[in-house]
C-alpha cells in the first residue's frame, strides 16, 4: 500500500474516532452539568468543540489531498456518572490516543501541512493528558470531596 494511502486511512481513522470522542465529551459535559459540576461541564463542553475543530481540519486535509471522506460507524462508548471515574477514563483515552497519533505522525513526516495539523493536535491532546494526571494527583492530595467541591 502506498504511503499516501496509509496516511489517508490514518487520517480517516482520526476523523472517525475524534468525532466520537467529541460527542462523548459533549455528553459527559451534560452529565456533569446535571450533577452541578459546572466547572467540569464547561471544560468538557469546550473540549468537545476543540475536538470538532480538529475533525474539521483533518477532514479538510483529506479532501485537499484528493481523498474521500467517510461517515463511518462508531463503536458505542461508555459514559461515566462518576466524575473521578470519568477523569480516569478520559486520561486513558488521551494516553492511548497519543501513542497512536505519534505513529500516524511518522506517516506524515514528508507532508509538512498534514504534519503541522497533527503536531498541533498532539500538543492539545498532550495538554489534556497532563491536565488529567494533575487532577488525579490533586484528588489524591486533597481528597475526592474537596476536589468535587472545587468543580461546582
Amino acid at each position: 500500500m502506498a504511503q499516501n494511502e496509509k496516511l489517508m486511512e490514518a487520517l480517516q481513522m482520526i476523523v472517525t474516532s475524534l468525532s466520537q470522542q467529541a460527542d462523548g465529551h459533549a455528553l459527559e459535559s451534560r452529565i456533569l452539568a446535571s450533577k452541578g459540576y459546572s466547572k467540569l461541564a464547561e471544560k468538557y463542553a469546550e473540549h468537545a468543540e476543540e475536538e470538532r475543530g480538529y475533525v474539521q481540519q483533518i477532514a479538510d486535509r483529506i479532501l485537499d489531498l484528493g481523498g474521500k471522506l467517510k461517515n463511518e460507524a462508531k463503536p458505542e462508548m461508555p459514559v461515566c456518572e462518576d466524575p473521578v471515574e470519568w477523569i480516569k477514563a478520559d486520561l486513558k483515552i488521551s494516553v492511548d490516543g497519543l501513542a497512536a497519533l505519534k505513529q500516524i505522525m511518522c506517516l506524515a513526516v514528508e507532508d509538512v501541512t498534514t504534519y503541522d495539523i497533527l503536531k498541533d493536535y498532539y500538543k492539545d491532546e498532550e495538554e489534556d493528558m497532563y491536565w488529567g494526571e494533575q487532577q488525579l494527583e490533586l484528588i489524591e492530595a486533597i481528597g475526592v470531596q474537596n476536589w468535587l467541591a472545587k468543580q461546582l
